[in-house]
């Protein structure tokens, strides 16, 4: 999963009060916005091929998702190295690509909710976002690096009872299959990714400097997708739709 790479990488550079770059926040927002609408656009995509071809879409989520993987991590390198005219056509494409991959859960929270599912998680996001813009600059620094440790705690946790579901599920399906465990996860991981928004803006600016604007972009980016999709994961259990990746 590579949110949690980024964000134990950023917990464990975010450095006490020194800020290391003071307009990385600013400088990265565009980008980050930039991201969402070609994630959606990628969705849309996606969305589009289920309608048109539901049996080709299957095998290009598959090369999708694969590929992502691996252009997550050749984008966050050369981002972190402030290579930004290289760094910005892979974070464009990662961005599409992930909108694509997105395309199944989107549609299935549109099966077992509605259209309205899509648009309360999209608007719950954004608060979270507006909130934690004001309130994250503004945190102390005792209170920024407790909520960072615990962000990074709770990551590992959310990680290891993914992966509990995951297996379980297969074997023994009965216990680990239902809807209460994945609301349980749904809601640990739509709090926890609330608490990753507030510490983004308290470590970006200690962890990367005003040329690593897109390696911060990334990480921001990575956090308010994972928040929207633990929303609509939520959303689903409390309709008693069943767990969905």
């Amino acid at each position: 999963m590579p949110a949690s790479s980024n964000f134990q990488e950023a917990i464990r550079e975010a450095q006490s009060s020194a800020l290391v770059g003071p307009n990385v926040v600013n400088k990265a927002l565009p980008y980050v916005g930039g991201g969402m609408v070609l994630t959606a656009a990628g969705v849309l995509g996606g969305l589009t091929l289920m309608a048109s071809s539901p049996g080709l879409f299957m095998p290009l989520f598959w090369v999708a998702l694969v590929g992502n993987f691996i252009l997550f991590f050749v984008a966050q390198n050369v981002a972190r190295k402030s290579q930004n005219s290289s760094a910005l056509p892979l974070l464009a494409a990662y961005s599409l690509i992930t909108g694509f991959t997105l395309s199944g859960i989107v549609a299935y929270a549109v099966s077992v909710a509605g259209v309205g599912a899509i648009g309360t998680a999209t608007l719950a996001t954004g608060i979270t976002f507006v909130i934690a813009s004001f309130v994250g600059r503004r945190m102390s620094d005792s209170v920024g690096q407790a909520l960072t440790g615990v962000v990074g705690l709770g990551i590992v946790g959310l990680l290891i009872a993914m992966v509990v579901q995951i297996v379980g599920s297969i074997f023994v399906p009965g216990m680990f299959g239902g809807t209460g465990l994945e609301l349980i996860i749904a809601g640990f991981g739509t709090v926890l990714f609330v608490g990753a928004a507030f510490v983004d803006f308290y470590t970006m600016p200690r962890t990367y400097n005003d040329d690593q604007y897109l390696a911060g972009a990334l990480g921001m980016y990575l956090t308010y997708i994972n928040l929207f999709i633990f929303i609509l994961r939520l959303i689903i259990a409390l309709q008693g739709g069943g767990r969905r990746d």
